[in-house]
């Protein structure tokens, strides 16, 4: 593909490496359109693990790149002069190597660019032992021209993934499984697949599985060999999916060490384990739901798969949806009974997964499937219950009726199931049953409809689910679960969206109405909490949460916020049990997720934090408010490029979103980019001031900058802005620590310590813990010197330690959510 000649640039007065296409290649059409494309690639990407190119030029007709000189050598070298040398390539240094290798393929697959040529020899040693990926000529660019023949193969035969050999199309997968040969052969110091010809490699590769590292190099650890084997599965979806997942694998094996390769026998073997959310997840559901239980206890739960729709009318998917919601929704009023929520089924909607599989995913023993038909005025509902053990038809029953009768139909459902499986269905609970939402079936279709839009967590979604609301309210104005969700609806234009907050009184009087008409209803309480939160009435809002709690102990929403509560109190360790409950009942409500990580950042637990981070990003993508928490993280380690990743992403979102704005002017502002932070903070001013995921207003930090920037006058404006919209806040209740922690911020920003220091006391008080931001944050500056703000932060710290042992106390069990 070209050659090399190291060559000094007299202009800039440096060492470069300069890459020729060789004149035999120059005729070909395609191999120059390669050279140039490895330009284009190279050009794209700004990582610290990936050749930088200068420049590409042609002289007296030859082609050139002008490349990074990098005098460390290849890999494929150092491996070589390990093995002259009889040594291997300590553990140690395999996990950091292929870590590296590992961010610098993700920073190339989020740009759209497949290297497909990732080995030994295109990896190369900087001065310092750093590691850089090189060679981009085979690389596939996202909307690029392909430049290789059908049915041909690029690559080198001995790193290629099964479907390079096979001349199939490749992803990113393909560089993963190459990624994983590379890895076995810093590990082992040999290559996993093996053969005398192109053809028999080509087999192994496709058909032969390698050699356990272990049984190459005894003391390998089980955690590294799992991640090694992983990356070279045969079958592209069961390899790591993302580059991203390969590094947070690898970054999360702890200090990795050698097995020792004969112990003593008094000595015990030490053994790596990984504990991935998945496996803390199992304990809580285990703890919930013991398996050491009879199997006629381990009955008693149900997963309710999404009714199909057997309408001719598309229209009516949204019904059958509906009817598996509402059937969800009365057996989750059956105490002895657990039930996964809609957000839960749904995703097995389209499905290809048996019911014992959905049954072992979900953790339940028994599934209901079923079928809708609305046809006019009447409707045919079709539902059975099987017992996911054995496939055994437990029940099953055809109902033939009007669509007014539709509620009760639902009813009779919920009461078969629970005799079906033996539950226990209390006075109490049977009345509630024969209680009908609405008579109107197309106000319950759009409440319904509502909630889904909801449950996004967007602007533009939000505006929706309010539509819808009013919708269903306008078809009967006594149906208190719309009431309810138009509380909801309108209590987070104001809290998260950047409307006035005029909107909060009125979530807070539509919710008032919902309890008047219903009483009984949980959801209007947990409705009117999220309003009293926006106001900042934070024990009121606890207060109200528990009264939503008594009501209705499984609504997943109210535990989330009551954990949402105490994370808003200052007390994450009182805040964990309750997200842990609510995603032990409804794994699929991602953002319980971030309310886990949220906590683990309050408590310093960093890496935990980003595993749960992870997570719900892994689990909605476009969440926002996980996105702004790991801009968080990483400005507290310093990591201003990741930070500005996730910045970027949600800008990319929603590129107007107040949250986005404020994280990326932060990430401007700790890294001193004066001017860039300004902008930012110009647009987000006004569009929200604060929220509990921003607990600082845009108008002080902004006001900092222009300070900064010789702006004294407007500087002034800005942070006289921010202390009236304070005042205003305390003078009408509102309990939040981000309140006095700004006002602090601006008598500092101001040159005012001794304020500043009170205020700050005054929002520790409050609950504020987090000395680790203050120690970076630019506002406080001139505080950092000072011995009293120094003992403000150490008390922080103390009464951190404290929650965090309370918190690792209680790890071997997951302790009820307190009712305080």
């Amino acid at each position: 593909m070209g050659v090399v000649y190291k060559a000094r640039d007299t202009k800039l007065d440096r060492i470069v490496a300069l890459k020729f296409l060789p004149a035999r290649l120059l005729s070909s059409t395609d191999e120059v359109a390669r050279f140039e494309q490895e330009a284009k690639a190279i050009s794209a990407l700004a990582d610290p693990h990936i050749a930088t190119i200068h420049d590409i030029d042609e002289a007296d007709g030859q082609r050139f790149l002008v490349l990074e000189y990098l005098p460390g050598g290849t890999l494929k070298e150092k491996l070589k002069g390990l093995r002259v040398e009889g040594t291997e390539l300590p553990i140690t240094d395999v996990v950091s190597y292929g870590l590296q290798i590992a961010e610098g393929l993700s920073h190339a697959h989020r740009r759209g660019i497949i290297h497909r040529d990732i080995k030994t020899d295109n990896i190369m040693l900087t001065e310092g032992g750093h590691l850089k990926i090189t060679d981009f000529g085979l690389a596939k660019l996202k909307g690029g021209v392909e430049l290789t023949r059908a049915g041909s193969t690029v690559g080198t035969a001995s790193y290629m993934s099964p479907e390079q050999v096979q001349s199939l199309t490749v992803d990113q997968r393909s560089d993963i499984f190459s990624f994983g040969v590379v890895l076995y052969e810093l590990l082992t110091g040999r290559l996993p697949f093996r053969g005398e010809h192109d053809a028999s490699l080509a087999y192994s590769v496709v058909h032969e599985e390698p050699p356990a590292p272990h049984t190459l190099r005894p003391g390998t650890p089980p955690a590294l060999e799992q991640i090694v084997l992983r990356c070279l599965e045969k079958e592209t979806q069961k390899r790591y999916q993302t580059a991203d997942d390969i590094a947070y694998a690898l970054r999360h094996l702890g200090e990795m060490k050698e097995s020792p390769k004969e112990a003593p026998a008094s000595h015990v073997r030490r053994t790596w384990i990984l504990v991935p959310v998945s496996v803390l997840l199992a304990v809580v559901l285990l703890y919930l739901f013991p398996p050491w239980k009879s199997s006629h206890t381990e009955r008693k739960s149900v997963a309710v798969l999404p009714f199909k729709n057997m309408s001719e009318d598309k229209e009516n998917e949204y019904f059958s949806d509906g009817i598996t919601e509402d059937i969800i929704a009365q057996l989750s009023k059956i105490e002895d009974l657990r039930v996964p929520s809609r957000a839960s089924v749904m995703r097995y909607k389209t499905s290809d997964r048996t019911p014992q599989q959905i049954a072992r995913e979900l953790n339940v023993g028994t599934i209901l499937e079923g079928s809708v038909r609305r046809s006019g005025n009447r409707v045919r509902i079709v539902a059975e219950l099987i017992d996911a053990r054995n496939d055994e038809r437990l029940w099953t029953e055809t109902y033939d009726k009007e669509l007014t009768e539709i509620f009760a139909i639902q009813s009779a459902v919920a009461r078969e199931i629970a005799s079906a499986l033996k539950a226990r269905l209390s006075p109490e609970e049977s009345r509630r049953l024969d209680v009908k939402p609405t008579e109107n079936v197309e106000a319950y279709t759009d409440y319904l409809k509502g909630r889904e839009f909801y449950y996004r967590y967007h602007r533009a979604d939000n505006d929706t689910a309010t539509e819808l609301f009013k919708k269903a309210i306008a078809l009967d104005g006594h149906f208190a679960l719309a009431l309810a969700g138009l509380g909801d609806s309108y209590a987070q234009r104001a809290g998260k969206f950047g409307y006035p907050e005029a909107w909060v009184d009125s979530s807070i009087a539509i919710s008032q109405q919902a309890i008047a008409l219903d009483p009984a209803l949980g959801e209007a309480y947990k409705a009117l909490s999220l309003g009293y939160e926006f106001k900042g009435w934070l024990q009121k809002t606890g207060d109200v949460l528990q009264k939503a709690y008594a009501l209705n102990p499984k609504y997943v929403p109210t535990l989330g916020n009551m954990g949402f509560n105490y994370l808003m109190r200052g007390k994450p360790d009182e805040a964990l049990p309750w997200l842990l409950k609510a995603i032990a009942l409804d794994p699929a409500f991602v953002f319980q997720y971030f309310g886990v990580g949220d906590a683990y950042t309050h408590l310093g637990e960093y890496p935990t934090a980003e595993q749960w981070l992870d997570r719900a990003i892994a689990l909605q993508p476009d969440l926002i408010y996980a996105h702004s928490k790991i801009c968080d993280l990483a400005i507290i380690r310093g990591d201003y490029r990741k930070a500005e990743e996730h910045a970027r992403r949600i800008l990319a979102i929603d590129p107007e979103d107040g949250v986005g704005l404020n994280y990326a002017g932060d990430v401007a502002l700790f890294q001193g980019h004066l001017e860039e932070g300004r902008k930012l903070y110009e647009r987000a001013v006004g569009r929200q001031g604060m929220t509990e995921e921003t607990p600082r207003r845009n108008s002080t930090r902004l006001g900092f900058i222009l300070l900064k920037l010789g702006e004294a006058k407007l500087a002034r404006a800005m942070l006289d802005r921010s202390i009236r919209d304070d005042e205003d806040a305390l003078s009408r209740g509102n309990e939040w620590y981000a309140i006095p922690l700004d006002i602090a911020c601006v008598h500092a920003v101001r040159g005012e310590t001794q304020e500043a220091i009170r205020w700050l006391q005054k929002a520790q008080d409050a609950g504020w813990t987090e000395s680790a931001i203050a120690m970076k944050d630019p506002l406080m500056e001139g505080l950092r010197k000072n011995p009293n703000f120094l003992e403000v932060l150490a008390k922080a710290d103390r009464r951190v330690e404290e929650m965090r042992n309370r918190v690792r106390e209680s790890q071997n069990t997951v302790a009820e959510p307190s009712n305080r």
